[in-house]
């Protein structure tokens, strides 16, 4: 459970004035805390573990035979790293619904048949914040923000070498795809991951570590939210979350 009093250090949480601001009980009274990063930085296990809602963002994949899904660039592969392959404005639809009625209606996507399996209600009833994870959660956080329903965005990041591991023994663990293909994709995004965490960066997720990421959960639950920074628009690292 997610401590609003101590980090997972069992420090007491420092809360940085000039990133937050109090929570108006007159307007939207949930509100949703953004968790991105790369895919195997640990945003699941980090969301489950601060005992709030959590919304799955990958549940809004798009189904394989879209035919907006994007390529690999000089590949056959579908490109599942890309913003392109996920239905930014269902989730935002769905955030929007959890923070304004409490519940909502969300898809069961499986990831090895690349398809919605069915769906399920997600309900979180009066709870004042929630978690909202996913490697496309940067992406929406403008959106978020301009809505009044965001209390905070952050980027998971650490090593490329061990976010590779975790998530190639996850995968493989899984059954998400086959072999050949999490390898492909395994060492492409090691090889950007840094990119990945930039560009995250300037969508307006804050990149830290989950010791930081956890005090700042406790500051969102304790009742603050952040003002972020405008979005600012990429410029070198103009690339697609895959580094493709």
């Amino acid at each position: 459970m997610l401590d609003t009093n101590k980090t997972s250090g069992g420090s007491p949480v420092r809360v940085n004035a000039s990133h937050l601001c109090s929570v108006s009980s007159q307007a939207i009274s949930t509100r949703v805390v953004l968790l991105a990063g790369p895919s195997g930085s640990g945003k699941s296990s980090l969301a489950v573990r601060t005992g709030l809602p959590v919304l799955r963002l990958d549940d809004f994949y798009k189904e394989a035979g879209d035919p907006t899904l994007p390529l690999v660039t000089g590949s056959t592969d579908i490109d599942w790293d890309s913003a392109q392959s996920w239905d930014a404005d269902a989730a935002v639809a769905a955030i929007t619904e959890l923070c304004r009625t409490g519940r909502t209606d969300v898809p069961v996507y499986d990831i090895a048949t690349s398809s919605r399996t069915g769906h399920e209600a997600l309900h979180i009833e009066r709870t004042p914040l929630f978690v909202a994870e996913g490697i496309f959660a940067a992406d929406i956080v403008e959106r978020c923000q301009s809505l009044g329903l965001l209390a905070d965005a952050l980027c998971l990041r650490g090593r490329p070498s061990t976010t590779f591991r975790r998530r190639l023994l996850r995968d493989l663990r899984e059954g998400r795809k086959s072999v050949p293909f999490l390898l492909r994709r395994g060492w492409r995004l090691m090889r950007a991951e840094r990119r990945i965490v930039a560009r995250q960066a300037e969508l307006g997720a804050h990149p830290c570590d989950k010791a930081e990421a956890l005090g700042r959960l406790a500051a969102a639950a304790a009742g603050r939210c952040r003002t972020p920074a405008p979005a600012q628009p990429l410029t070198s690292a103009k690339i697609s979350p895959s580094g493709d």
